[in-house]
């Protein structure tokens, strides 16, 4: 696998190299995908945003400029992918809980960890979506709230208050 920065790898990709893409590709799959995940309610819209994300990432590949970490550039491509979804989304559908329930493995702790993991993936998509993305850039990406500010073009402290609502709602939530 090669090395290098994200920013290095990027500008090698945008010069014909493919094993940089797979490197990126590799490096940022997880926390991509589940930044994208979390924030619809379908395994399906999700991998279909996650693609479109990549999609875009290789169409903008030769307009790529360093002056931004690449890593707060793909998840501004896959922000602005997942708001422009829910744009042309009615808001008509309601939360499926069967889609939260795991498998019937029989195990206590296997059932209460799938029993939490849905608590949280309901109380994250119940958050307002500006609240849930921010959190979700906090926790998935691990960007500071300069960085989220910048990507989802608002101030600072607006980021800071929606993520101090996010995990006040959060905790109300949870704890009841």
């Amino acid at each position: 696998m090669q090395a290098g920065s994200d920013e290095q790898l990027m500008r090698q990709y945008a010069a014909g190299d493919m094993s940089a893409f797979e490197t990126l590709y590799q490096r940022h799959r997880g926390p991509l995908f589940r930044y994208i995940s979390r924030q619809v309610n379908d395994p399906a819209t999700a991998n279909d945003l996650y693609q479109g994300t990549w999609e875009k990432v290789i169409k903008a590949r030769r307009r790529y400029r360093p002056e931004a970490p690449f890593k707060a550039w793909l998840y501004r491509i896959a922000h602005n992918h997942v708001v422009d979804h829910f744009r042309q989304q009615r808001p008509t559908t309601s939360l499926d809980q069967e889609g939260f329930i795991g498998s019937e493995q029989g195990l206590e702790a296997t059932l209460d960890q799938e029993r939490q993991a849905a608590s949280l993936r309901t109380a994250l998509l119940a958050l307002p979506p500006e609240q849930r993305d921010a959190m979700l850039l906090k926790l998935e990406g691990g960007f500071s709230l300069e960085e989220i500010a910048t990507m989802t073009q608002v101030g600072r402290e607006t980021v800071k208050s929606r993520l101090r609502y996010a995990v006040t709602r959060l905790k109300q939530v949870l704890t009841t």
